[in-house]
């Protein structure tokens, strides 16, 4: 009688383990060749892909590379019609470009751009004129100015800026979440006119702790 209780325990669980083990296939068409490009105009490595309610795909990518071989600036948003048909370049020599990373579209097609390299996160309204900017880079003016760098213990995060941000999302009452990923280790909240509210999370891997927070979403 154990026997069979032990089996039955065995077969009716065993379907839920594997159940939670699947991974859920994402269902997908490759489609050669779908952006058209003008001839003068090639993609650099794609960071981030959004797609706004029309259809319309932006591609952040670092490409149009300017300076030196070493530390160049690899950054630049190509808008495409549903169709794949170029559009139009999205901030052209912006002062914010330097190592695209992640591009996102809010509900009111608001274009959002993070660059890791300049510690900046740049709002387009959907015309791609700049409306608000988060962060600031060093300044070429400043003395001994060069990027931050690794140390240990990390310096103390200051207020309203970045060290090589990643991400950023919004909830329902419009508030701005920026993952300040890669130095800071933790999570930049700011109301939604762009005013500075909190920051939470650290470096480390305990509780209310951040090992690189790459990409933030919000329910």
């Amino acid at each position: 009688m154990k026997r069979l209780l032990v089996l039955a325990l065995f077969l009716v669980v065993t379907p839920a383990l594997f159940a939670q083990q699947a991974v859920q296939e994402i269902p997908f068409d490759s489609v050669p060749n779908f952006f058209k490009l003008p001839a003068d105009l090639h993609f650099g490595e794609a960071s981030g892909v959004a797609v706004n309610s029309k259809g319309h795909i932006f591609v952040f990518n670092r490409g149009n590379t300017t300076g030196p071989a070493y530390g160049a600036t690899a950054a630049q948003i190509l808008e495409f019609g549903p169709d794949g048909k170029y559009i139009r370049e999205v901030g052209k020599n912006l002062y914010a470009w330097s190592f695209a990373h992640t591009v996102r579209v809010d509900k009111d097609d608001n274009l959002w751009a993070v660059d890791k390299g300049s510690d900046m996160v740049i709002k387009f309204n959907p015309e791609g004129r700049v409306t608000m900017v988060f962060g600031r880079k060093k300044e070429a003016s400043d003395d001994g100015a060069e990027p931050w760098k690794r140390v240990n213990p990390p310096r103390a995060p200051i207020d309203g800026q970045f060290r090589q941000p990643t991400d950023v999302t919004w909830d329902t009452q419009g508030n701005i979440f920026i993952s300040d990923g890669y130095i800071n280790s933790r999570v930049a909240k700011f109301d939604k006119n762009g005013d500075w509210v909190k920051s939470f999370g650290e470096p480390g891997k305990g509780p209310s702790q951040f090992d690189t927070p790459h990409s933030i979403a919000a329910d």
